[in-house]
């Protein structure tokens, strides 16, 4: 779709149309049509006189009385549709509605009411309509203790506070704002996953089941890797690399933040960053002028250094052998040294100012099993 088409956005400062506003601007969409609470339906009307596409998010679902659920959803969306009609309007029209449509309660009726009159817009007039049945969606932004647990629960762990887990093995199948806002924009092309073949239901993909207790455990334990320097389940795609950025987000703004402990002595210091079993730990190394650091080796542990800041000279002697191998770095010029297995190694600071090397290790220090062995290089 052309970036100067107009786009009309309903809902569009609510937590879907304000990703979705956000990612589009950033793009380069240049025309969206922005409708919210606060606009009249004359804005309403206005819109749909112009818009080369409808991407309908408005809707209600936590109000006062239940017959609000029905003028916000039902009702909103017919008007909506109205207004189309009557401007002769044949854009495309994409709604966001609930897996609670296939379920008995008032919620799920208005949406399931809102999808059919959706489906008999597009039989009336044509125009191609995209229903996305949506499972519980998470991200930034999100509002805490409203419709979302992953929003309370990320919230209230930022911020020190007690989360409630009634049934831990409640299965929960939840959606990435950013996936949504990906599955949108496919929208705009047909690119939607769809299925039955008659007025087709599209879904966000992908979809990450879990379960409730699992989902409080892994936002814990985010908290809890400020103190242990534990690093999170990074895998691309992951829910956890997902849950980890949405945890982040919440985070109160005098607690963005924290301190690491620092082990000082005459030498300058030692202070851990993060550790993990698959990725290692990494560390910050602080080496005052003359000192040197090191004089061991390691069966199967490997490093990297990176001098950051100061000169510093390595030096690498195979075990057994007696050449002597030297590389200078310093943070003028960025440079990585790999310190192979089998090598007794050594830094020494040979500027004139304390030196800050920054270091990776394959695998995070075990005091019961250091594979670590003393050596003068």
């Amino acid at each position: 779709m052309e970036l100067s088409t107009p786009i009309l956005i309903t809902g569009s400062a609510g937590f879907v149309g304000r990703n979705l506003v956000e990612t589009l601007r950033r793009i380069g969409y240049t025309n969206l049509l922005c409708f919210d609470r606060n606009d009249t339906l004359d804005t309403l009307k206005s819109y749909c006189q112009q818009a080369g596409f409808v991407v309908h998010l408005a809707g209600i679902n936590r109000p006062k009385d239940p017959s609000e659920f029905y003028s916000g959803n039902t009702g909103l969306t017919e008007t909506l549709l109205a207004s189309l009609e009557a401007a002769d309007n044949k854009a495309p029209v994409l709604v966001t509605s609930s897996v609670q449509a296939e379920l008995d309660n008032d919620y799920g009726k208005s949406k399931l009411e809102a999808e059919n009159a959706i489906f008999a817009h597009g039989d009336r007039c044509g125009s191609p309509v995209y229903v996305f049945r949506m499972e519980g969606v998470f991200g930034k932004w999100c509002r805490p203790n409203y419709n979302s647990v992953v929003a309370t629960f990320c919230h209230n762990v930022a911020n020190g506070l007690p989360i409630q887990v009634r049934d831990p093995n409640f299965s929960l199948p939840l959606v990435y704002i950013d996936d949504v806002v990906q599955c949108i924009m496919d929208a705009f092309d047909g690119n939607v996953m769809c299925d039955r073949s008659m007025h087709p239901i599209c879904h966000i993909h992908p979809v990450h089941e879990t379960t409730l207790g699992h989902l409080a455990e892994t936002i814990q334990g985010f908290a809890a890797g400020r103190t242990n320097l534990a690093a999170p389940d990074l895998y691309p795609g992951s829910l956890e690399k997902k849950l980890y950025s949405t945890y982040v987000s919440y985070l109160p703004e005098d607690g963005f933040s924290y301190p690491l402990t620092m082990h000082c002595d005459a030498r300058g210091s030692f202070t851990e960053i993060l550790r993990s079993p698959e990725r290692g730990q990494c560390s910050i190394n602080q080496i005052k002028p003359g000192i040197v650091k090191g004089n061991h080796w390691h069966n199967s542990k490997t490093e990297k250094y990176l001098v950051v800041s100061g000169t510093c000279t390595t030096r690498l002697r195979k075990v057994g052998t007696d050449k002597v191998y030297e590389i200078v770095t310093s943070g003028d010029k960025l440079e990585v040294i790999d310190i192979p297995t089998g090598y007794t190694h050594n830094i020494e600071n040979t500027g004139t100012e304390t030196a800050s090397v920054f270091m990776w290790v394959n695998e995070p220090f075990d005091p019961e099993h250091p594979d670590t062995y003393p050596l003068t290089v």
